[in-house]
């Protein structure tokens, strides 16, 4: 996420605990704000899990993979 994205997150998070609190428009511009940052977290999060290997004591190494749901 860009950094312009992050303070724009930021400004409105001030925004909303001064007096004047944030307009219709605002809310829903830090809801999107939110749902990618949050979004960007979990994909970077993914990719460092997926890059994760295990070695063995007896010097195996395997890749550590995902549980699939059913």
């Amino acid at each position: 996420m860009e950094q312009s994205k992050i303070d724009r997150i930021n400004e409105l998070a001030k925004k909303a605990k001064s007096f004047e609190g944030l307009t219709t428009e605002e809310e829903s511009e830090r809801a999107a704000l939110r749902r990618e940052y949050i979004e960007d977290v979990k994909r970077n999060l993914r990719a460092q899990l997926d890059n994760i290997e295990v070695e063995y004591p007896n010097g195996e190494v395997t890749p550590l993979k995902r549980n699939q749901k059913k």
